[in-house]
Order: C-alpha cells, then sequence, then structure tokens
C-alpha cells in the first residue's frame, strides 16, 4: 500500500508536472544539441578557419567535448543543493544557466573579427551548457518519478527522457529549414545565429511551466523526517549528500556509470557524427543528412514512453539489456547502408539506430531513480549520470572522427561502439531489478537490497 507522502497524484497534476520536466528538458536539449550541430556543420569554418577542413572539425568537436567535461561539476552542485533544497528550485537555475549561455554563442563574434578570442569565449560558454546540463537531467527525472507510483513509474518517468530527440528534433529541424532557405554563404555568415537567438523566447516558456509546478512529496516528507530525526539525534545525518552516496550507493554508481557507456556512446554516434561521416565519407548533402536525423529523433520520440511501459512490465533490466545488445549488433549494417548513399537506407540506419537507443534510455530514469535514497537521489542519480558522460558521450564524435581520418574506414568506429555495448551488458547484468520499488521505503545503506512493492501492493496504489 501507498503511504500517504507517496500517494500517487491526481492525474491532471501528475500530467503537469510531466509537461513541466518536458519542456524543460526539451529547451535544454536544444541548447546542447544545437552546438553539437553546429560544431559539425559550420564552427569549424567560424571559429578554426586556419584549420584544414576535418582537422577544424576535430577542434570544434573538441569545444563539443568540454561541455561533458562541465556535466560532472554540475551534477555535483545541483545534487547536493537539489538534496538539500528540492528539485524545483535547482531545476529553475539549470534551464537559466543554459539559455542564457546559449543566447550569448548567438551573439559571439567570430575568429574573423576577435581572433583567438572568439574561440576561448565560445569554450568558455559552453562550459556553462555542459555545467547546466549536468543538473538538469537528475532533477527533471526526479521531478516526474518521485510523483507517480511504482506500477507506472517507468513509463511516466521516461517523459523527460523524450526531451532529448524532442530537443534534437527541434535543433535538428531549425537548422535544417535554415540550411534550406538560405544560401551556404548566408547561413555561414549569420543564419547560423538564429536558432541559438532563439533559446532566449523559449526559456521563458520553460521558466513560466516550471514555476507553476510543486515540489516533490516524496523528498518533503523525507526532509520533515530528517529534520525529526536530527531534532531527536536518533541517528547521524549526513551533511553531504555526496559523502552519503559514496558511502552507501558506491556500487549503484558504479552500476549507472557502465550503464551508460553504450546509451551514450551511441547515441552521440548516430545523431552528431553522423553528420560529418555521411557528407565526408558518403557524399551526402548537409541537408538530406539533416533530414534523416530529423524523421529519426521524431521516431525515437514516439517509441520511448512504449519502451518506458514495457519497462514497467517486464523490469529495468530486460528493456535495457535488449537496447544494448542491439546497438552493438546494429553498428556494422547501420555504416554500411549510410555508405550507399541513398537518403533511404541512411533514414533507415539513423531510425533503427535511435530505436534501439531509446531501448536503454527509456527506462533509465526509473532505473536510475530506483537505485538511491531519496536524500542523495539527485546526487547519486545525477553523478552517475553525468561521470559518465565524459567518458563516453563527450569524446564519442572526436574520437569517431579521429579515427576516421586515421582509418579511412568505419570499421573501427562500429567496433568502439561494440565495445561500450559490451561494458554496458556487464553492468546491467550485475544489477539488480528495481521496478515496483517504494521509492519512500530506499533507505540509506539499503542499497539495492531496499524493499521493493510487490504486484498486489502495487496494484492498490
Amino acid at each position: 500500500m501507498s503511504s500517504p507522502a507517496t500517494a500517487p497524484p491526481a492525474p491532471s497534476n501528475l500530467k503537469r508536472i510531466v509537461a513541466a520536466s518536458l519542456i524543460g528538458t526539451t529547451i535544454e536539449w536544444y541548447d546542447f544539441f544545437l552546438y553539437g550541430s553546429a560544431a559539425a556543420l559550420v564552427f569549424n569554418q567560424l571559429f578554426f578557419p586556419e584549420s584544414d577542413p576535418l582537422v577544424g572539425t576535430l577542434y570544434s568537436f573538441l569545444t563539443y567535448a568540454v561541455g561533458f567535461a562541465a556535466r560532472p561539476l554540475g551534477a555535483l552542485v545541483f545534487g547536493h543543493y537539489g538534496d538539500r533544497l528540492g528539485r524545483k528550485k535547482l531545476l529553475v537555475l539549470s534551464l537559466l544557466l543554459m539559455g542564457g549561455a546559449t543566447f550569448a554563442i548567438g551573439l559571439l563574434p567570430t575568429h574573423a573579427t576577435i581572433g583567438t578570442a572568439a574561440p576561448v569565449l565560445l569554450t568558455v560558454l559552453r562550459l556553462v551548457q555542459g555545467f547546466a546540463l549536468g543538473g538538469e537531467w537528475g532533477g527533471a527525472v526526479l521531478l516526474v518519478s518521485e510523483h507517480g507510483d511504482a506500477r507506472r513509474r517507468g513509463f511516466w518517468a521516461s517523459w523527460p527522457q523524450t526531451g532529448a530527440p524532442a530537443g534534437q528534433l527541434l535543433a535538428t529541424g531549425v537548422l535544417s529549414l535554415l540550411t534550406a532557405v538560405l544560401s551556404d554563404a548566408a547561413f555561414t555568415s549569420w543564419g547560423w545565429r538564429i536558432p541559438f537567438l532563439l533559446s532566449g523566447v523559449l526559456v521563458m516558456v520553460g521558466l513560466w511551466i516550471r514555476l507553476s509546478v510543486d515540489e516533490s512529496p516524496v523528498f518533503k516528507a523525507a526532509l520533515a523526517q530528517a529534520a525529526a530525526r536530527k531534532a531527536d539525534h536518533a541517528a547521524e545525518v549526513e551533511k553531504l549528500p555526496l559523502i552519503a552516496v559514496l558511502r552507501h550507493h558506491w556500487r549503484d554508481v558504479l552500476i549507472a556509470m557502465g550503464a551508460r557507456m553504450a546509451e551514450n556512446i551511441s547515441y552521440y554516434v548516430i545523431t552528431a557524427f553522423i553528420l560529418v561521416y555521411a557528407t565526408t565519407s558518403a557524399g551526402v548533402s548537409k541537408q538530406t543528412a539533416l533530414n534523416a536525423v530529423l524523421i529519426a529523433s521524431a521516431v525515437h520520440f514516439a517509441v520511448i514512453p512504449l519502451w518506458g511501459a514495457l519497462s514497467d512490465r517486464v523490469g529495468r533490466r530486460p528493456v535495457y539489456l535488449l537496447g544494448a545488445a542491439g546497438v552493438g549488433l546494429w553498428m556494422f549494417p547501420f555504416f554500411a547502408l549510410i555508405d550507399t548513399g541513398s537518403f533511404g537506407n541512411l533514414l533507415l540506419a539513423v531510425t533503427v539506430g535511435l530505436v534501439l537507443h531509446g531501448a536503454m534510455y527509456a527506462p533509465q530514469a526509473a532505473f536510475f531513480s530506483e537505485m538511491f535514497a531519496t536524500r542523495m537521489r539527485y546526487s547519486g542519480a545525477s553523478i552517475g549520470a553525468q561521470f559518465a558522460s565524459v567518458a563516453a558521450g563527450a569524446p564519442a564524435p572526436l574520437i569517431a572522427t579521429a579515427l576516421l581520418e586515421e582509418s579511412g574506414s568505419s570499421t573501427l568506429i562500429a567496433l568502439y561502439v561494440i565495445a561500450a555495448a559490451v561494458l554496458t551488458l556487464i553492468a546491467v547484468g550485475v544489477a539488480k531489478e528495481t521496478r515496483q520499488r517504494d521509492l519512500a521505503e530506499v533507505e540509506p545503506g539499503s542499497g539495492q537490497d531496499a524493499p521493493v512493492a510487490s504486484p498486489a501492493d502495487a496494484r492498490t496504489a
């Protein structure tokens, strides 16, 4: 049975919370992915013009990667204060930081105007983006996970995950529209700034929606309980959530990091590096590559809630393992289809890749949330997810581009993604199932052996 603190909210209230998390994450991912697409398409010319095209692309992907380097710091800072002050306040701050940095990129002078200061300023703004995104993901998925009940948590918590393909869809759609209506010269000169400046409008919409939702009831109950324990001197209260996570949940952090490897690496190879590979090796135009990613992202958005709902029925682990194995097996056909130069084959390659990626990404929100205790959940989920991104998503386009330059073929790139899939299969394989766990019952030190609601309890929740 659900306790009062964890009783599911009214459907209308839960839908508003899901909408607030989804719209906020969409805007933040739009900002983050917009940079990645621009890095692949124009930043090599605008900020690194003295390099040859492929080396310039490597440099632009380096600035892309530094955003990932800042994500663990964002996870630590936002996780710490999110576990002490609440999820909502930190989500508002992350949206402001991300939107402000993206808007500033749209105003940034290029190398032709201010020389080497241009890539330096670009790198600083990218660091701010990464810092903000490092705190965004954990808060957004927890706000939904902690409002819902165990029976459908995988489905509802997967909706903030759709913010990634929705942001990719929005960023790619805007860029695709601009490249279609503008000449290459106009787009390179000023057109690329429009989607960055558009972020300012989107942030205002996101703030209005996020400020209207309530704080997580599970967090408020845990905060009150911790205050009572401290007043009664009944137990030691952890002052730093980070220390508590490393003390009680170090194994869960490692599992989360391993689970992220195939998910993170495959995503950025499929959506960011593909813009380089398809245009340089397969002879596909920028517009064609962008259109393929655009359509595939729409399919990705649609299948994520379906994978999330399936994880409520069969468990988080089986769905996640299916996605990791599928992505690994798809890599050689993926590149073979792209090499044909056919738009239909390119679209098939990217779409199947993102559908398989969704099998990992959809249950991830609920899976990671269910691993950690309430007063260290923001820190634990964020640290596990964002520290992995430094080794996974950050260098993925960079490594793939370097492997392409070194070998001239896709074989090593495919093996790189397959190796990541093997790591993820091992990590998720040793994890325990968390489906239907009552988040309010997970106590520090219990790790994955925390009480799990029975199916009968879940049905009566």
